[in-house]
């Protein structure tokens, strides 16, 4: 299965340059490979693939929408109102069997992302001199961006924390070279440790390679740039539990000690006044990251929308699976209904028709088509893990600059603020970053990665030490992979 995926992977990055006038009017048989030098062998053609690079990453069974849901819905606030078996009704009820197409497609369309990558990469090597040394570390960058997510997601579903057993537990098999055949196949898992060696390896390295803005709020939100890159590695520090990097990485893109901590160098990162505004058109906010673009004609495809997910049946789009549980964030006494925007603009109530009851997440609603951008990362998300990371190095106390973090993403959609008298220990100030960071990223795909980092159970009852805690390795791959071995 993964030879199919890799094939499949390799035939997408050709066909991104390679169809033409001539090529339609005298097509090639899809199951021959063309020379993969010849895809390389103008600027244009090689720039151009890029572009797919990104076409995997945003693929609706990955970080198109699918990802997502499942890093959401895994956790305590949605409450699944379909049973519908192909919408992540077994990502929701922690019953994953190696079969599942759900557990199938996801690891399919990260191992294709992964491939498409290692054959971009010899490409670019076997092909000097196309494009100039620069051009050619910034593609490399871009590649290795795309490579260091697509492991990071896989091992968010298919892996044990990071944090338990000091990353020694049973990670990925690390797939770093170009697969055009079925050589290569039987390749074991590395350890979590190793996984994520190579994920940072990766972005230090597009660090030192990518440019400091792209030229426009557009490229900025959807192409990779140095400061998206450290922020990436906020979040992976984080999850790794490393807080003393946390604070160095974060350091460099929050620019400023004080509220409102904006960024002062490369791409200006701040939190938008009116959180409304990251979900909306043009979807470029200073304060996002990196999102997945979407257009009426590029859509995520059939039921991978967030949009579908989330809206409630009465409204055009929505497929009314997964509402808030109520008894989830959703009652939370710090998510105030009546002061705080991310409740009154973010959350819909639905009184009727019976079967869409209840409240729901109003973030995607550019439907139809669902053209919604698909966020991946938001520069609040930097300051409260910079906040985390702050509380838990300073244990003595309410670290100040810690509070002040969180205070200014609370205080930009509600109307009340924490204070160092309120929280008292510095325990208290990482329960309530913790809390905030649920409110705040409700519905995008935040939930499960803080679950897992910190060991917690999933619905108070499935441990660290149960089978289900993370999904099963998919059959196909056990079947034609024989190093791998199952969770």
């Amino acid at each position: 299965y993964i030879y199919y995926g890799i094939k499949i992977a390799t035939l997408l990055l050709i066909t991104n340059v390679m169809i033409s006038c001539t090529d339609l009017l005298e097509p090639k048989p899809i199951t021959q490979l063309p020379d993969l030098n010849s895809v390389f062998d103008t600027r244009g053609r090689i720039l151009a693939q890029v572009n797919g690079l990104y076409a995997g990453l945003k693929s609706g069974n990955f970080l198109g929408g699918r990802m997502q849901m499942y890093l959401d819905v895994r956790g305590e606030d949605f409450q699944n109102r379909t049973n519908n078996g192909v919408t992540g009704l077994f990502a929701w009820n922690h019953s994953q069997a190696p079969s599942n197409a759900e557990v199938t497609n996801a690891w399919s369309a990260g191992y294709a992302t992964i491939n498409r990558v290692n054959v971009f990469l010899k490409g670019l090597d076997d092909n000097p001199g196309i494009i100039t040394d620069a051009e050619a570390n910034q593609c490399r960058a871009e590649a290795r961006t795309i490579r260091a997510m697509a492991y990071f997601y896989l091992s968010q579903l298919y892996c044990r924390p990071f944090s338990l057993n000091s990353g020694n537990n049973p990670g990925l098999p690390l797939r770093l070279t170009a697969n055009t055949t079925d050589s290569g196949v039987s390749l074991a898992r590395s350890t979590v440790a190793a996984v994520y060696t190579q994920i940072l390896a990766d972005l230090n390295f597009a660090e030192l390679n990518l440019p400091l803005d792209n030229g426009s709020p557009l490229l900025n939100t959807t192409r990779m740039h140095r400061n998206s890159v450290i922020a990436f590695k906020v979040r992976v520090y984080l999850v790794m539990g490393n807080y003393a990097n946390v604070l160095t990485e974060a350091a460099r893109i929050v620019g400023q000690t004080t509220a409102p901590f904006s960024s002062t160098s490369g791409v200006m990162f701040s939190l938008a006044p009116n959180i409304l505004s990251v979900f909306s058109t043009p979807y470029t906010a200073a304060e996002s990251i990196l999102s997945m673009p979407m257009s009426s004609a590029d859509v995520p495809g059939t039921q991978n929308a967030l949009a579908g997910y989330y809206l409630p049946g009465n409204i055009s789009g929505g497929a009314a699976e997964y509402r808030f549980d109520a008894a989830g964030i959703i009652s939370n006494p710090a998510f105030a209904p009546t002061t705080d925007a991310r409740y009154t603009s973010l959350t819909i109530l639905v009184t009727t028709p019976a079967a869409s009851a209840g409240r729901w997440c109003f973030k995607y609603r550019n439907t139809p088509p669902p053209i919604d951008f698909v966020p991946v990362m938001r520069y609040s998300e930097v300051l409260l893990s910079y906040a985390e990371a702050l509380a838990r190095e300073n244990m003595a106390g309410v670290d100040a600059t810690a509070l002040a973090l969180l205070n200014a993403v609370r205080t930009r959609s509600s109307g009340s603020a924490y204070t160092s008298a309120g929280l008292a220990t510095s325990a208290a100030l990482v329960n309530a970053i913790l809390l905030e960071r649920r409110i705040e990223f409700f519905g995008e795909g935040i939930r499960s990665i803080d679950i897992t980092r910190l060991q917690l159970p999933f619905r108070g009852t499935i441990t660290t030490a149960a089978q289900n805690y993370v999904w099963p390795i998919p059959q196909a791959e056990l079947d034609n992979n024989p190093a791998m071995v199952q969770n």
